[in-house]
C-alpha cells in the first residue's frame, strides 16, 4: 500500500513538472504575438501599401502637405480569446497584423484613415479600421509632421523678419530670422485651437541654448495653419511682454514709436549657464572616486529571449507601442497568469498661466507619439552598467524604420531594504534567531522625452508576487515669460522666467486575469463598531470592522476624483480559493497624489474623460483596446476615443473578464530647485499589484537568498544560508560610452 502511494505521488509530481514545462513553452512561444513590428515587417507593409495605386501613397518626408502618406505603423494586437488559445492550449498563434495610419491630403476631402494590414510578413490585404461608435477622424486632429514643422519655421522666418529689430535689441543679440549664431528657437503649444476642426497654434520663442525650454523671451504668436497651402497661413494674434497685438506690424510700429512696454534681457552668455548641467557651486563629495555600483557577482539571474522575460517565477512578454509606450502581456507568477495586459495608455500635463501660451498648454502626450521618443539609455545613469540593453524600432513620420539603440533595459537590482526580516530578542542581551531576505527586484525600463519632460517608465517585479508600475518625471519644466500676474500660477525661477503650475496624470490599462478570466471586484473600508465588552460588561469596546462592498456594475466601480476612495480595491476569482478558503485575489494599491484637471464636461476635458476616475472597472472588450488616441491632443473637444463610452452602458461586472483603468499623478508647482531640471525624488507615482490571498503563504519563501542566524550552545552565531558564503566583487572596466543617435535601418 505504501509503495502504491509513493508511486502515485511520484506520478503526480512528474505530471505537474510536465504540465509546468508545457505551459512555460506555450508562454515562451506565444510571446512573439505581442512583439513590436520588426524592421522587415515595416518595410514589407510600406512596400505593399505604396504598391496599391488606388491609395496613391508617396513619401512622408518632403515639404508637400497635399499628399497621401503613411504617418504611423505599429503592431495590431490579436483578439484576446485568440491569443489565449495559443497561450493556454498551445494552438496556432493568430496572424500578425499591422495597424497603419494614413493621411490622405491629396484629395478633395482630406482625411485620416486607419488600416489593418495582414498577414505579416507578406501582406496581401488591407481593411479599414474604425473606432468604437464609428467616430470619424478629423483631418485637423492629426499630429504635426516634420513637413508641417518645416513650414512653421518658414512662416516664423517671415514673422520675425518684421520684428527682427525688436527681438535682436531686447534679447541680447538673439534672432530667429537669418540666424547663424545666438539663435532663437520655438515651442509650439497644444491643443491647436478652441474647438473641433481648428488648427491654430500659439508659438513661443526661446533662446536656442542648452535647456532652451527655460529661456522664453516674451514673444508669442498665434498662427492659423489649417490650410494645406502654407502660403495661406496667417497670424491671428501676437503677445509681447503682457501686451496683445493683432499683427506683427503693429508690434514693430509701436517699438519704433517708443510706445512699446519692452523688456531688456541680459546680453551676456553667463546668464545662459543656469539651464545647463555644468557643475557649479561648492561640492562636498569627493570627485576622485566613484559612488556605489550595482554588480552581478555570478552573472544575471534573469533571462531575456526576444520580448520574453523570465525572473524568479515571473514571466511576461513586452512591447513599446509607438503611439503610447510600454506594455506587458501574459504576466505570470509561478506559471499562473495574474494579468493579460498591463499597459501605459496616456500621459497628460495641464498647465495654468498668464501668457496665452501658458493658459493654452494642455499636453496630451500620445498625440506626440509618446512611444517613439524613447531615446538611448545611458549606462550607469539611466540603467546600471550591468543591464541588458535592447534596441527599439519605430515607423512614425518616416519613410523607413527607425532604430533607437539601447532604448530599453532590463536589470536586477537590490533595493537596499530587506524584503522581510526579524530579530528575535531573548531579552537577556542576546537573541533566539535572526532571519532575513534581501530584496531583489527585476526592472523593465524605458523613457519618453516628450520635448521638455522626460518620463522614466518602470515595471518592477518582486520576489513575493508583487508587481509595481512606476513613472518618474524629470527633465525641464515648461516655463513661460514672467509677468507679475503670473505669480498666481507658479513661481519665478529666474530672471523673466515663470515656472507654471501643472498637473501630471498618467493612465494605465490593467487587464487582470486572477486565476482565470472569471473575476469579480469589491472594495473594502473600515467602520467603527461599539459593543459591550464581553469580559467586562460595564465597559464598551470600540474598534474597526471590515466592510466589504461588492460592485456589480461598471458605474458602481467608477470612482470619481473628489469623492472618498476605498481603503482597499480587490479583484478576485469567486470560483478559486486558496488553502484557507479565501477567494484568490490581487489588490491595486496606489502611490499617487492625483486629482482632476478640469471640471467634468468642460471642453477639452471631454477628450480625457478617463481623468475623472482614479479607478474605473469595465468588462473586457476587444473594441475597447485603449483609453486615448493620437488624435486627442489636437481634437479633445470631439475625441475619436471617448473613455466615458466604456462605462456608459453600465454592464454587469460580476464573474466577468475585468479591466481596471488606473489613473495616477501629481501636482507640480515649480520652484527654484527645478532649475536646471526637475529631479526624480518625490516625483515618482504609480501603483502596485499585490497578492491578496492568492497564495497560501509568502511565495518568496522559495528564495534561496534567505539567511538565518541562530546561536549555538556556546552562544556563537551559526549561519544558515543557501547561496555562496563569499559574494565576491566586480565592476565593469569599460569606460563610459554614449552615442545618442537613432537612424533608419
Amino acid at each position: 500500500m505504501a509503495m502504491r502511494c509513493c508511486c502515485l505521488l511520484v506520478l503526480l509530481v512528474a505530471l505537474g513538472v510536465c504540465e509546468a514545462s508545457r505551459d512555460r513553452e506555450w508562454a515562451h512561444r506565444g510571446a512573439s504575438m505581442f512583439a513590436d513590428l520588426t524592421p522587415r515587417e515595416m518595410r514589407d507593409v510600406r512596400d505593399y501599401l505604396q504598391g496599391k495605386p488606388e491609395l496613391g501613397l508617396t513619401a512622408a518626408r518632403g515639404k508637400d502637405l497635399k499628399k497621401n502618406s503613411i504617418l504611423l505603423m505599429e503592431l495590431h494586437l490579436p483578439r484576446k480569446h485568440e491569443a489565449l488559445r495559443a497561450l493556454d492550449r498551445g494552438q496556432a498563434k493568430p496572424t500578425r497584423q499591422a495597424r497603419v495610419v494614413v493621411q490622405f491630403g491629396n484629395q478633395a476631402q482630406p482625411n485620416i484613415t486607419e488600416f489593418i494590414v495582414s498577414p505579416l510578413p507578406f501582406p496581401t490585404t488591407y481593411t479599414g479600421k474604425t473606432f468604437k461608435g464609428d467616430r470619424p477622424i478629423r483631418f485637423e486632429s492629426r499630429p504635426i509632421t516634420a513637413a508641417e514643422y518645416s513650414h512653421i519655421i518658414d512662416i516664423l522666418q517671415k514673422i520675425t523678419a518684421k520684428v527682427h529689430k525688436v527681438l535682436f535689441e531686447t534679447t541680447g543679440g538673439f534672432s530667429f530670422y537669418n540666424c547663424t549664431n545666438r539663435c532663437l528657437t520655438f515651442s509650439d503649444i497644444a491643443p491647436r485651437g478652441l474647438e473641433s476642426g481648428e488648427r491654430r497654434t500659439w508659438i513661443m520663442l526661446q533662446k536656442f541654448v542648452e535647456g532652451y525650454f527655460i529661456h522664453p523671451v516674451g514673444f508669442e504668436v498665434l498662427v492659423n495653419h489649417k490650410d494645406l497651402d502654407p502660403e495661406r497661413w496667417m497670424v491671428e494674434k501676437v503677445w509681447y511682454n503682457g501686451q496683445y497685438f493683432d499683427n506683427v506690424e503693429e508690434l514693430a510700429e509701436r517699438y519704433e514709436m517708443g510706445t512699446l512696454e519692452k523688456v531688456q534681457l541680459p546680453d551676456h552668455d553667463d546668464e545662459d549657464l543656469y539651464s545647463t548641467y555644468i557643475p557649479r557651486g561648492h561640492s562636498n563629495t569627493r570627485t576622485d572616486i566613484h559612488g556605489p555600483k550595482l554588480v552581478e557577482p555570478q552573472g544575471p539571474r534573469y533571462h531575456v529571449d526576444g520580448n520574453f522575460v523570465e525572473y524568479a517565477g515571473w514571466s511576461f512578454a513586452f512591447r513599446v507601442r509607438s503611439s503610447a509606450g510600454l506594455q506587458i502581456f501574459d504576466l505570470r507568477f509561478n506559471g499562473e497568469r495574474i494579468a493579460y495586459e498591463v499597459s501605459l495608455q496616456e500621459a497628460i500635463a495641464f498647465y495654468s498661466g498668464d501668457t496665452p501660451a501658458a493658459m493654452q498648454t494642455k499636453y496630451i502626450d500620445a498625440g506626440w507619439a509618446m512611444g517613439t521618443v524613447d531615446y538611448e539609455l545611458a549606462p550607469g545613469i539611466d540603467c546600471p552598467e550591468i543591464a541588458t540593453f535592447l534596441d527599439l524600432h519605430h515607423y512614425y513620420d518616416t519613410d523607413k524604420p527607425m532604430r533607437y539603440k539601447n532604448a530599453l533595459c532590463v536589470f536586477e537590482m537590490t533595493t537596499g531594504m530587506p524584503l522581510r526580516r526579524h530579530f528575535n530578542s531573548n531579552f537577556q542581551g542576546s537573541y533566539n534567531f535572526f532571519g532575513g531576505l534581501e530584496n531583489h527586484v527585476l526592472v523593465l525600463r524605458t523613457t519618453s522625452t516628450v520635448y521638455n519632460y522626460d518620463y522614466i517608465w518602470d515595471f518592477l517585479f518582486y520576489q513575493n508576487g508583487v508587481m509595481e508600475s512606476r513613472v518618474s518625471a524629470t527633465g525641464y519644466i515648461h516655463a513661460t515669460f514672467f509677468t507679475p500676474n503670473g505669480l498666481h500660477y507658479g513661481s519665478k525661477v529666474y530672471n523673466y522666467v515663470l515656472g507654471n503650475l501643472h498637473t501630471h496624470l498618467i493612465h494605465y490599462k490593467v487587464d487582470l486575469d486572477i486565476a482565470g478570466r472569471e473575476n469579480s471586484f469589491e472594495s473594502m473600508d473600515l467602520k467603527y463598531v461599539n459593543f459591550t465588552n464581553p469580559w467586562s460588561h460595564k465597559h464598551s469596546v470600540v474598534q474597526s470592522k471590515l466592510v466589504k462592498t461588492q460592485h456589480q456594475t461598471e458605474r458602481s466601480a467608477a470612482f470619481r476624483f473628489g469623492k472618498k476612495f476605498p481603503r482597499y480595491v480587490h479583484f478576485y476569482n469567486p470560483n478559486e480559493k486558496n488553502k484557507w478558503g479565501h477567494q484568490k485575489g490581487y489588490r491595486i494599491q496606489y502611490n499617487s497624489h492625483a486629482n482632476s484637471v478640469l471640471p467634468r464636461g468642460w471642453r477639452e476635458e471631454n477628450g480625457i474623460s478617463w481623468s475623472r476616475y482614479p479607478l474605473a472597472v469595465t468588462r473586457h472588450k476587444d473594441s475597447e483596446p485603449s483609453s486615448s488616441s493620437i488624435y486627442t491632443q489636437n481634437d479633445p473637444w470631439e475625441p475619436v476615443v471617448s473613455f466615458e463610452d466604456y462605462i456608459r452602458n453600465n454592464e454587469n461586472i460580476t464573474n466577468q473578464d475585468l479591466v481596471a483603468w488606473v489613473t495616477v499623478g501629481f501636482l507640480h508647482v515649480p520652484h527654484s530647485e527645478d532649475i536646471p531640471n526637475t529631479a526624480t525624488p518625490g516625483n515618482s507615482v504609480g501603483f502596485f499589484l499585490r497578492p491578496f490571498n492568492f497564495f497560501d503563504e509568502d511565495p518568496s519563501l522559495s528564495s534561496r537568498s534567505t539567511v538565518i542566524v541562530r546561536p549555538d550552545k556556546e552562544g556563537k552565531p551559526k549561519v544558515q544560508r543557501w547561496t555562496p558564503e563569499v559574494v565576491g566583487h566586480c565592476v565593469t572596466d569599460k569606460p563610459f560610452f554614449y552615442n545618442g543617435t537613432y537612424a533608419g535601418v
